[in-house]
């Protein structure tokens, strides 16, 4: 497995150089950490997947993914490459150990649900969005929200070759420019354009039941919420997504029951 290459922020962090990616790191095998590695592979990335019950878990998901990626403890995982995938509850940021992806570009698909991650005082009051939490929770790191508006079984359907006349875009949203661009970089080579939706404090243009969030990517919008997680995709356009952004409408958090 390839190093990255460091050199050092302003703020003192380290921070991988503008180079090809050859090698991503995972942390998460859920239905997105499996999804983005399947596209990795295909585009020649390199995975190193990591969950919390350890590589031999994931045992059986490597060998489906084949010879280009390795199961990996999560501290391996953080470390690998030139970014590395979060895909984890929520909860369970603030158990990742201190430090661990300082200076890194992170792709956050974190959401916060309720029934799942019980209710979080400073996310129902819209005190902050989940990505400033996430950021708050992992400090150092430099974190992009990605892959968080799109459900699993739609990444696959919708990713499309550079330049494809029905390629969908994906929003990304975060505070460094530069992890921004790296990450827009990646997602472009795993099939999708991006869109800048801003900061973390704008994140909430794309998170759970906002405008941009999973209903746009379906080809018949209004399938029974039963239905969704076998309903197939139709193409969001770079241009129908920023409209979709510019006129979501933050909804009361305090409210969500799912």
């Amino acid at each position: 497995m390839r190093a990255p290459r460091c050199a050092r922020t302003p703020d003192g962090h380290h921070e991988e150089e503008e180079q090809a990616m050859s090698t991503l790191g995972i942390i998460g095998s859920g239905n997105i950490g499996t999804a983005v590695a399947r596209l990795a592979v295909a585009a020649d990335i390199d995975v190193v997947i990591a969950n919390s019950r350890g590589p031999r878990s994931l045992a059986g998901l490597v060998e489906e993914l084949g010879p280009r990626a390795t199961a990996a403890t999560v501290q391996e995982a953080a470390r690998a490459g030139e970014a590395t995938v979060l895909s984890i509850p929520l909860t369970a940021y603030g158990s990742l150990p201190e430090g661990l992806l300082s200076g890194r570009t992170v792709l956050d698909t974190g959401n916060y649900y309720p029934f799942r991650d019980g209710r979080i005082a400073e996310l129902d009051s819209e005190e902050m969005t989940t990505t400033a939490l996430a950021q708050r929770l992992l400090p150092g790191a430099l974190l992009v929200k990605a892959f968080n508006n799109i459900m699993a079984h739609h990444i696959p359907q919708l990713a499309r070759p550079a330049g494809a006349a029905d390629r969908s875009a994906l929003p990304i949203a975060g505070e460094d420019p530069g992890a921004k661009a790296r990450v827009a970089a990646l997602i472009d080579r795993l099939g999708f354009d991006t869109v800048d939706a801003g900061t973390p404090a704008e994140s909430w243009r794309f998170e759970p039941e906002s405008g941009a969030y999973t209903r746009i990517y379906l080809a018949d919008p209004d399938v029974p919420v039963e239905q969704m997680m076998q309903a197939p995709a139709a193409p969001v356009p770079a241009e129908e997504l920023r409209a979709a952004l510019k006129g979501s409408r933050r909804v009361k958090v305090a409210e969500r029951t799912f």
